[in-house]
């Protein structure tokens, strides 16, 4: 579950890693008056403007802009509030922006230059264990650092048994470059991050850029976080951030319904049990000449009610051209899910896209034949290769 950078803050906030200070505005009145309070606590005289969405990228696109003044507030607040916001990481149309974090300036003039870092803590699959990811080169995008400068991107391995040790994290403020206060700041704010990665359950904290202030001070100007979904029962209060209106709505409506799906940009709907089963049929779109319009596991009751819901997703697409079905009969049987895909199809109507139902497994003959003598629009398939050539048949 993504959040936004506020309450990703507030997170990081809760576990001692020092933040950027700011306040949420839904409207440039609110922005104001936060402006005001945030002056009031911290002493800060200009104010950045950051919109809210789920998004990277938001400086390049207008989202992130500074304020002088109090009128500048408003007027900043005013533009990006309501506005698309596109950046390279949304569609083309962008993303409505709902509110804004009036932020502290962090940038000010002191003894030492300000420099920008970039963080992440995650998980390396390859290995097992959690992982620092940093580099000197705070404030681009790490991609771009990757694929030019990758000398400049270091890891910190961890044993999720043991934890992050503090000689790593002494480790981590070394090759940053620091010394004296600031090598002391560093390696206690990435302790904290760490604590904070691992009691929260989150799959990913990126903080791009962290700044070390003309002060010494080290803090998260930006937070990126993604909570672990199937660690939300212990988070209650985390499971309140999600904001619907950032995510897909038809996925939305697809887990209030207890279906898994993710939406794609092909051409040929999937309706599958299995997450593995799943995967491979999107491969066999692709090999018969199709793109996946989804990933959809019915998972393991596959009855009429559920194939109809399912249904009534994957038309929702305008670009689907056809319906693959793909259901291996292990706990669920064949007969069971073909008589759901006729009582799903009777009780919707009429669908206007071609219907290929491959089903194996537990009485797949059976099956076949409710199939075939339904009188509907609906064709049967028995091996993966015959489904294959009658998706590319009815795209051609």
């Amino acid at each position: 579950m993504n959040i936004h950078e506020y309450q990703g803050k507030e997170i990081l906030s809760s576990f001692g890693v020092r933040i950027q200070r700011g306040i949420v505005a839904h409207n440039a009145k609110e922005a104001v008056d936060a402006a005001k309070e945030l002056t009031e606590q911290t002493g800060t005289g200009w104010h950045v403007i950051k919109a809210q969405v789920h998004a990277g990228g938001r400086g390049k696109g207008g989202g992130v802009k500074l304020a002088k003044n109090l009128k500048e507030v408003e007027e900043i607040a005013g533009q990006i509030i309501g506005m698309n916001l596109v950046t390279p990481q949304t569609s083309a149309e962008g993303k409505k922006v709902h509110q804004v974090l009036v932020a502290e300036d962090v940038y000010y003039p002191g003894d030492s230059e300000p420099e920008e870092y970039y963080m992440s803590v995650l998980l390396n699959r390859g290995t097992g264990k959690n992982m620092v990811m940093y580099s000197t080169e705070g404030g681009m995008d790490i991609e771009t650092v990757a694929e030019n400068t990758p000398e400049l991107i270091f890891t910190e391995e961890i044993d999720p048994a043991v934890g992050l040790m503090p000689f790593q994290a002494r480790r981590i403020a070394f090759n940053l470059g620091l010394s004296g206060v600031a090598f002391k700041e560093m390696t206690k704010f990435v302790m904290a991050l760490y604590t904070a990665y691992e009691k929260s359950d989150s799959s990913l904290f990126e903080i791009n850029p962290v700044l070390k202030t003309s002060d010494d001070k080290i803090l998260a100007v930006d937070a990126k976080v993604s909570l672990d979904d199937n660690a939300l029962f212990r988070h209650k209060d985390y499971a309140e951030m999600r904001d619907i209106r950032e995510e897909n709505p038809v996925e939305v409506e697809a887990k209030k319904v207890g279906l898994n799906y993710v939406d794609l940009d092909g051409n040929v709907g999937c309706m599958v049990n299995g997450a593995g089963l799943a995967m491979a049929t999107m491969d066999l779109i692709k090999q018969a000449g199709g793109e996946p319009a989804n990933f959809l596991d019915v998972g393991g009751t596959a009855d009429a009610k559920r194939v109809e819901e399912a249904f009534r997703l994957i038309l929702k697409d305008e670009n689907v051209k056809a319906i693959l079905i793909n259901i291996f009969g292990g706990i669920v049987r064949c007969d069971r899910v073909a008589q759901g895909v006729v009582d799903a199809y009777k009780n919707m109507g009429n669908i206007n896209v071609p219907i290929i139902v491959r089903l194996q497994g537990t009485n797949a003959d059976i099956a076949k034949e409710l199939i075939d003598n339904s009188g509907l629009d609906v064709q049967s398939a028995t091996e993966f290769q015959e489904a294959a050539d009658k998706v590319q048949a009815v795209l051609a």
